[in-house]
Parts: C-alpha cells; sequence; structure tokens
C-alpha cells in the first residue's frame, strides 16, 4: 500500500484521501489462533503539515476466531483509528516520527502494527460467557446443565474431611 506524495508537496495543509484493500496474509498480519477473512479496507487522508506528512485513518477488517471460554466459532467486525506522522529522508531522531524515502508512504507496517496492536490477549466471544461446564462439558452460555459444579476450597480440605469423620 503506497501512498504518493508528490501532488501534496505544492501547499501546506494540502490533503490528499485514500482507499486501499489488502489480504492478511499480504501484510503479514496472520496469527496461530485467530484469522482475518476477507478483504481488510484501510481508508484516511494525508495532510501535508509543513514539517511532514500525518497520515489518518481506519482500518476495518473481519476477525474469526474460535472462543477461548465456550469454544464457540465466533466473527467479529472491527474497526481501528489510526494516526501517524511521516518525514521525507533518513533517521529523524524523533520518536513519534517515521521516516521514508522517494515520492511514497509505505503503509503496510502502520496497518499490521495497528491491527494486530489492537487484538486483546484472549479471544472470548462476549463479555459475560460462562465457557463450559468442567464436570460435563456443555456450553454454559445455552443454559445451565445441572452438574454439580462446586469445588471446595483446598486450604480447607482438611476441615471437610473432620465433618465427614464425625459424621459417620
Amino acid at each position: 500500500m503506497h501512498i504518493h506524495i508528490a501532488e501534496l508537496n505544492d501547499g501546506l495543509g494540502k490533503e490528499l484521501p485514500f482507499s486501499f484493500a489488502t489480504a492478511a496474509a499480504e501484510i503479514d498480519a496472520t496469527a496461530a489462533n485467530y484469522a482475518f477473512q476477507g478483504p481488510i479496507e484501510v481508508t484516511g487522508t494525508v495532510t501535508n503539515t509543513g514539517a511532514g506528512y500525518r497520515v489518518t485513518g481506519v482500518i476495518r477488517a473481519t476477525k474469526h476466531f474460535v472462543c477461548d471460554r465456550c469454544l464457540d466459532a465466533c466473527t467479529e467486525a472491527q474497526e481501528h483509528a489510526f494516526s501517524e506522522v511521516f518525514r521525507q529522508g533518513g533517521a529523524s531522531g524523533e520518536e513519534d516520527v517515521t521516516p521514508f524515502d522517494g515520492d511514497a508512504i509505505e503503509l503496510d507496517a502502520l496497518v499490521r502494527d495497528t491491527l494486530l496492536a489492537a487484538q486483546p490477549l484472549s479471544n472470548i466471544c462476549k463479555p459475560d460467557c460462562k465457557g463450559l461446564c468442567p464436570v460435563c462439558g456443555a456450553n454454559l452460555n445455552h443454559g445451565d446443565c445441572g452438574c454439580d459444579r462446586f469445588v471446595p476450597d483446598p486450604r480447607l480440605a482438611a476441615l471437610q474431611g473432620l465433618f465427614t469423620q464425625k459424621d459417620d
């Protein structure tokens, strides 16, 4: 994904809109526990700030994954905003500025990094997912299975043994 900026050099504040569609494999945005299916759409604008070029926009993607709690297959539409300053020439020495050479800004790394950094550590279908029953394996989101899932506190297990001896 290249944005040719030659026409922005005419004036300060000049803007250039852009729109791209790419696949996750093309920008190396792949992972073992989820996949982006369909096109990853990137839209935004490049603005000549005088000191560099500000690239702002939005990334839209569809993520497919298996819920870590209930093991259901899930699909999630995602939208992530980004904003980055690019400056022509070698290393700028500034932390918040990305250097580039030539008359084109390359967006592959920016899109990949924004997309991957926005992913949560665990893939959950919904915030209140109940997961699976540890006894029978039923999906508790579909209803209660009726199993006794009481797990005694291991720190108090010795006391539980005293109560069962006294009842005998």
